[in-house]
């Protein structure tokens, strides 16, 4: 499968283009930064929230699918959040219609449904069909990039996989990732199965590892192929080490940790 990772220099880019590199697949990359210095792969550095740079990309080479990394990993003003996160969707989504390419992963977040309250989670686990709650501009960049999925789906049966991905490190490090953490392994795992899976229209999954503390509900991601194999319990012992932190309780009330706090609270449009 010809793929296009778009933001293949990310963290969660590098891992997932290696992984897919090393299985058989023929990746292309894109992002904003150039290659690494032993980067062998075709790589284009562009902007994804530019819609002509974008269809003259997908005019010049042909995919069978891509995977959508790209964006700024953290909340950032509103303008910016959804550039970032909505555009560059809608610009792929668009040359992917002109170009016939009818599958994309894309990189979620758990932030889309970040204000849940977690004490209201029924049994204690957090389902695809929660409503979007999102917690930051952030998230609701997420949740309307979703959105612009499910659009396309409907509208151009396009198959488009939707990854809420949890807390992306190569070990756990607090309470809270010992719930929430996407592994590096089972990130590859994650969006190989959201490009192999038959028909899946368009889906939401969580991508968490299988953690025996999580609270994600992953048996959508399973039925579309994604069988996590990491659990972060194994990082307990040392992660209980450090000791309690001071902000643990605030960040488990919400789903979203910290971003559903007091200290990212801003204004759309702030005055002068």
């Amino acid at each position: 499968m010809r793929t296009l990772v778009a933001g293949a220099a990310g963290s969660i880019g590098s891992v997932v283009t290696a992984g897919l590199t090393a299985s058989g697949h023929e990746v292309v990359a894109l992002d904003l930064l150039p290659p690494p210095a032993a980067n062998a792969l075709p790589w284009y550095t562009l902007d994804c929230a530019d819609p002509d740079a974008v269809a003259a990309l997908f005019a010049e080479e042909q995919f069978d699918a891509v995977v959508h990394l790209a964006g700024i990993p953290h909340e950032a003003d509103y303008p910016s959040s959804f550039s970032s996160h909505v555009s560059t969707t809608a610009a792929l989504l668009d040359a992917m219609v002109a170009h016939r390419v009818d599958r994309i992963v894309y990189a979620s977040s758990n932030h889309a449904v970040g204000r849940t309250p977690r004490a209201e989670l029924p049994g204690g686990l957090l389902t695809v069909e929660a409503r979007p709650r999102p917690d930051t501009f952030y998230g609701a960049a997420k949740v309307a990039a979703e959105g612009l999925l499910s659009l396309y789906a409907d509208r151009h049966r396009i198959d488009a996989v939707a990854c809420r991905i949890g807390s992306f490190l190569d070990e756990p490090t607090s309470i809270r990732a010992l719930s929430t953490w996407l592994s590096p392994a089972d990130a590859v795992r994650m969006v190989t199965a959201g490009l192999t899976a038959p028909a899946p229209g368009f889906a939401v999954i969580y991508g968490i590892s299988a953690n025996s503390r999580g609270w994600w509900d992953l048996e959508p991601g399973r039925a579309l192929g994604y069988h996590p194999q990491d659990d972060a319990e194994s990082y307990a012992d040392q992660v209980d080490q450090v000791g309690a932190a001071p902000n643990d309780a605030a960040d488990a009330a919400h789903v979203g940790g910290p971003y559903a706090g007091p200290d990212l609270v801003a204004p759309a449009f702030p005055t002068d």
